[in-house]
């Protein structure tokens, strides 16, 4: 009889707990899965096969490619402009992506590149802007060249000429103040295959996108004609927005 009371008590346990379990597993069934986390296009870049830089969403509807020549006073005026609106209009959305491609004009452009592109592809558009903004002042020595100085960025040796226009520019200081060292600065000061690479692309750009000048612009592969500054693009992004 005990035994017959003890096997019946063990039976209505398991049945209780059974059904405890399968509330459980019902309620959880029921509640909403959480919210996917927001994704911050504005801290997503990539550097691409063409050795330039993609910030944002990959698979964006609106693709902007912008050609950059780091010693255009138009670009540097470009880059105040239009970043801001960019990144809270266009990348944060997810709708929006750009790209950045060097269009190497001389020199001291092709310096500025290489520089811009040290470390890793997160570090690029701070890089890019950081030499942007502060175009007025590394430019302003270029007026007063000694003869010295022009003999130094003539050197054969490639990355002897490169550091000595970085010395005269600045550039030191400016990279320094991002966080490289010296070390760094120089090793990407010697990357002559990645400035023959931008050689290239500058030639190819001309060639395959009608770039002849810069600021240049393709909206979705499209080159812009006559677009060479944010007041003409602006709206020409808010089109394909809509």
């Amino acid at each position: 009889m005990r035994k017959m009371i003890k096997t019946r008590l063990f039976r209505t346990l398991g049945l209780f707990l059974a059904a405890l379990c399968g509330a459980a597993l019902l309620t959880a069934a029921s509640k909403p899965a959480p919210p996917a986390a927001k994704v911050n296009w504005n801290t997503v870049v990539a550097r691409t096969p063409l050795d330039s830089h993609l910030l944002g969403n990959p698979a964006a509807a609106v693709k902007l490619v912008e050609y950059i020549s780091y010693t255009c006073p138009h670009c540097a005026h470009f880059e105040q402009e239009s970043d801001a609106q960019l990144r809270i209009g266009f990348i944060s959305s997810g709708k929006g992506s750009i790209e950045v491609r060097s269009f190497v004009r001389d020199p001291v452009d092709l310096t500025v590149a290489l520089l811009t592109h040290c470390g890793p592809p997160s570090k690029f558009f701070a890089n890019h802007s950081t030499f942007l903004r502060h175009q007025m002042t590394w430019m302003a020595p270029l007026a007063s060249l000694t003869d010295g100085q022009k003999a130094r960025w003539s050197n054969n040796d490639f990355a002897a000429r490169t550091r000595a226009i970085a010395s005269d520019l600045g550039f030191y200081s400016l990279m320094e103040a991002r966080g490289y060292g010296r070390p760094e600065i120089d090793r990407c000061l010697a990357d002559k295959a990645l400035a023959e690479r931008l050689a290239q692309r500058t030639k190819e750009a001309g060639e395959k996108d009608f770039v002849n000048g810069t600021p240049s612009f393709l909206l979705d592969g499209v080159p812009l004609s006559g677009t060479y500054s944010w007041a003409a693009l602006k709206p020409q992004i808010e089109a394909r927005l809509r």
